[in-house]
């Protein structure tokens, strides 16, 4: 299921001040937090605005939410980067001591178990990409060349030598993470933190892979043919499964999300599937008609301007627009006429110009 918009989950504008977020976290984790809502799904609602608030109160995590949505920020960051650097302490100090206690926020994340280091998925990875709007018009497939982690064919991501076997870290006991206590306040406050014995793996190899040096991943470039929808929109993302980073300590690859920026053309302007062409013409093809061509996407075509046309007039030509996005048929391209005045004037067209005010006038 896709994620919830992180301003909608803390009902606060894209435009909220820190104190406005930092406002409707705490009003939220008074309703949802576990040691107070022992109802279903508190817990999970809990995490989430806890997670909103995390990545909203942090200005660089905030400008890659906002430009690139979750997959800037699960390209870029796992839970433990998104909440380590969040103060959850101050906001549960304001909140009050006799709160029964919040305990660490990353216990209730991770449960006290297992090991936020030890990714069973991949980290997603964002491309961005730029097309013709001829080629977003037709759809095309695309070759791309990215840099990513890929598991070790020598050791088959296990990160030890052919031939031995890793071995459960005897200090944390396999978890990955220790516990530890710390007073704060009326609370006391329990942190999990990497196990520094095994690097937070859980695991401890005494004889690592010589091709990757025990990390179980190496880095590779990888050659991805990727296929553009026609009718594709400017900021369009794409979504290609398991082509992300591979995964330390073996697992899912992440996700490889395209995004889609779709040129500016010199002839036309884009709305949703259709197309606007200004063209200009002159005072006696709008006064007399005339039958014009004007460009499109599939070459040029026709157009009948009638006698008397007035500046501004838009045409219609049906069909000559984009294809719809994942619907049928095209939208329509639409041709606005401008008259164009002529700064310089021959004697001749002086004389018949003269010579029609006259007439006017009369």
């Amino acid at each position: 299921m896709e994620k919830k918009d992180y301003y909608e989950t803390l009902d606060v504008s894209k435009n909220a001040r820190k104190e406005e977020i930092k406002n409707a976290y705490r009003k939220l984790a008074l309703k949802y937090h576990p040691d107070r809502n022992k109802s279903a799904g508190s817990e999970e609602k809990f995490k989430e605005i806890s997670e909103a608030y995390a990545v909203l109160s942090d200005d660089q995590k905030r400008s890659q939410y906002d430009q690139f949505g979750h997959a800037g920020i699960r390209g870029r960051y796992t839970n433990d980067d998104i909440f380590r650097s969040t103060n959850f302490d101050e906001i549960f100090r304001d909140i009050g001591g006799g709160f029964g206690g919040f305990g660490s926020i990353f216990d209730i994340f991770f449960g006290g178990g297992g090991s936020e280091q030890r990714l069973t998925r991949g980290q997603d990875l964002v491309y961005e990409t730029e097309i013709e709007l001829i080629e977003a018009a037709k759809g095309l497939t695309r070759e791309i060349e990215i840099p990513r982690s890929g598991r070790c064919d020598r050791c088959t991501g296990l990160g030890a030598e052919p031939g031995s076997s890793p071995r459960k870290c005897s200090t944390c006991g396999g978890a990955g993470q220790v516990r530890r206590v710390m007073s704060s306040g009326f609370a006391q406050v329990v942190r999990l933190e990497a196990c520094r014995s095994c690097g937070g793996q859980g695991t401890i190899i005494d004889k690592p892979c010589t091709s990757c040096r025990g990390n179980g991943v190496v880095q590779v470039r990888r050659k991805i043919e990727v296929k553009i929808p026609q009718g594709i929109e400017d900021g369009a993302r794409l979504r290609i499964r398991r082509e992300g980073d591979a995964p330390v300590g073996g697992g899912e690859p992440g996700d490889l999300y395209v995004f889609v920026h779709v040129k500016p053309h010199p002839s036309f302007q884009r709305q949703d599937s259709h197309l606007v062409h200004e063209r200009k013409i002159t005072f006696t093809q709008a006064a007399l008609g005339a039958n014009l061509e004007v460009p499109s996407l599939d070459g040029h075509v026709k157009l009948k301007v009638p006698s008397g046309t007035q500046a501004g007039t838009v045409f219609r030509i049906k069909g000559k627009g984009m294809p719809k996005l994942q619907g049928y048929g095209k939208g329509d391209l639409y041709v606005k006429v401008d008259l164009v005045v002529p700064t310089k004037l021959s004697s001749k067209e002086k004389r018949l110009l003269t010579e029609l005010m006259k007439e006017e006038n009369a």
